[in-house]
């Protein structure tokens, strides 16, 4: 697996979602939080917005996406 880090311009046309709902969706636990770059830089990793994607498409509950984005931050966590 690649390790691509998006920034945020790249995960809102990604997803089609604004900022204000990125960090929306981050506090209700349905999006991963980013990962630090640098003192003021965050990013995410490409296949985590891919796997959110996935399962919104396929119609997730928000039960199903929470546990989705909480099994992927324990993944990210156990490979560091």
């Amino acid at each position: 697996m690649t390790h691509n880090i998006l920034r945020l311009p790249a995960v809102l046309a990604d997803t089609g979602l604004s900022r204000s709902t990125i960090y929306l969706r981050i506090a209700q636990g349905v999006f991963t939080h980013p990962v630090s770059l640098g003192a003021r830089a965050v990013g995410w990793p490409a296949h985590e917005v891919t796997a959110i994607n996935a399962a919104r498409i396929a119609g997730r509950t928000e039960a199903q996406m929470r546990e989705l984005v909480s099994a992927l931050e324990a993944a990210r966590k156990a490979t560091a």
